[in-house]
């Protein structure tokens, strides 16, 4: 995304929803907390007061992930417009507080921090890349705090204090192997960005391999950010050398030099499909559907989804943003997750964290996507789907599950996590406990 065009992004949210409060000076700043103690207040947050509710909105609008995180916002931002203009929620209107994680994990830890502490934020939408998550999750956790999470990762985590509405690895990255191993070869090439969910991710794909028999013959990482690529792609020739699998679990702007250099080399999708987990719509028509065309995708919702729910999603999107805009799967679970929150808050009556967090288990909500239900280890139950890049950047939809697929945050194929389950509702399971 341009510079521009970023500029032109942060001046837009900021006439909509209004500019961030300024921090607040050192000497009246409050005090550190205490990484030993846990604040288990349920007090209701400022932002539950007067006229307005406030929320938070912390996502990267600068630095190598706005290319995918700006479209998460703006998602976000209509179902709060949907909202309001609907009466918002116990009769008050939702003001939103956007602040610039900037593809910097230390800067999302304290911008969280700033939106709890000074805005008073009821709750919090936010985050992408699981560095980032893992971030801000101490923050939540000693504030005992609430954030919803849009992005599908790696799994192996399951906090009290996050409610995550994208995929876990078995909603996701297990089918999208099983699939491959069905349709396009046994021999894989893992190619992903330096942090934690690439490298989790492609531990669970090589127990699942070994498991069922696949292959890995290489596996190689870049630095978030980094466009050298051509140094993976010669490995990825000679390791498959007639062929074969390349799943790619890069982010941001990295994905760009991946496709245009691979295409290059002459690995194209009928010998080397790439199966990629982090890129959509929208990063397919930023880099180039040229690039893209033929190769696959795995998530939960596609903008070719035939649902009268999807339709009025789409028209929505395109109408407040434009008619040439795209939809994908993190902007659809970032606009249902607001969508969700809402319920919880009214099945409680009260903004309060403790209330709201115990009725948000149960939601259901008929989504773009299709039926979705939050469950007692704060995910939610998804349909999975497979997509092929056709000619237009939209995605034939290759295979889909029958039914809503329920969610295991705790891998099954990892010997350390096998065997382990979540379950908030229950006082002596909570975030992980052994099933019998």
């Amino acid at each position: 995304m341009s510079r521009l065009g970023r500029r032109k992004f942060l001046l837009y949210g900021s006439a909509t929803l209004g500019t961030s409060l300024l921090l607040k000076a050192c000497a009246d700043a409050p005090p550190p907390a205490d990484d030993t103690a846990t604040d288990t207040t349920t007090e209701t947050p400022s932002g539950g007061e007067g006229d307005t509710i406030k929320v938070g909105i912390l996502h990267s609008l600068s630095g190598t992930m706005a290319i995918s995180e700006t479209t998460v916002v703006e998602a976000e931002q209509l179902a709060i417009e949907e909202i309001n203009a609907s009466g918002g929620v116990l009769g008050k209107q939702i003001e939103a507080i956007v602040e610039d994680g900037a593809s910097d994990w230390p800067t999302f830890a304290e911008k969280a921090t700033k939106l709890i502490d000074q805005d008073g934020v009821v709750t919090v939408f936010g985050c992408w890349t699981s560095a980032s998550r893992k971030a801000v999750l101490p923050v939540f956790e000693s504030k005992n705090h609430m954030l919803w999470y849009p992005v599908q990762y790696e799994g192996q985590e399951c906090s009290k204090n996050i409610f995550y509405t994208g995929a876990a690895p078995n909603q996701q990255i297990e089918p999208a192997v099983d699939w491959l191993l069905e349709n396009k070869g046994k021999e894989f090439f893992l190619v992903g960005s330096d942090y934690v969910f690439p490298r989790t991710a492609n531990t669970i794909i090589k127990a699942q391999l070994e498991a069922k028999g696949g292959t890995t013959v290489g596996e190689d990482y870049l630095p978030l950010g980094n466009t050298e690529v051509t140094p993976i792609i010669t490995k990825i020739k000679a390791a498959l050398p007639n062929g074969g699998v390349i799943f790619n679990s890069l982010n941001g702007d990295s994905n760009v030099a991946f496709f245009k250099q691979i295409q290059a080399a002459g690995l194209t999708p009928d010998k080397y499909p790439v199966m990629s987990v982090s890129i959509a719509e929208e990063e397919v028509r930023q880099i180039g559907v040229e690039y893209l065309k033929g190769h696959y995708a795995a998530w939960n919702y596609f903008q070719t989804v035939e649902s009268p729910e999807n339709e009025k999603f789409v028209e929505a999107f395109r109408a407040k943003y434009g008619q040439d805009r795209v939809t994908n799967d993190p902007m659809e679970a970032a606009y249902i997750m607001v969508y969700l929150w809402k319920q919880a808050v009214e099945a409680a009556g009260t903004t309060d964290l403790e209330p709201v967090r115990s009725a948000a288990v149960g939601q259901s909500l008929q989504a773009p996507e299709g039926l979705v239900t939050m469950q007692p280890n704060h995910h939610i139950s998804k349909t999975v789907r497979i997509g092929q890049v056709r000619d237009d950047g939209l995605f034939d939809i290759v295979f889909a599950t029958d039914a809503p697929v329920d969610p295991i945050p705790w891998n099954q194929y990892v010997a350390e996590t096998k065997g382990f389950a979540c379950d908030w509702t229950d006082p002596a399971k909570g975030g992980k406990y052994k099933m019998s």
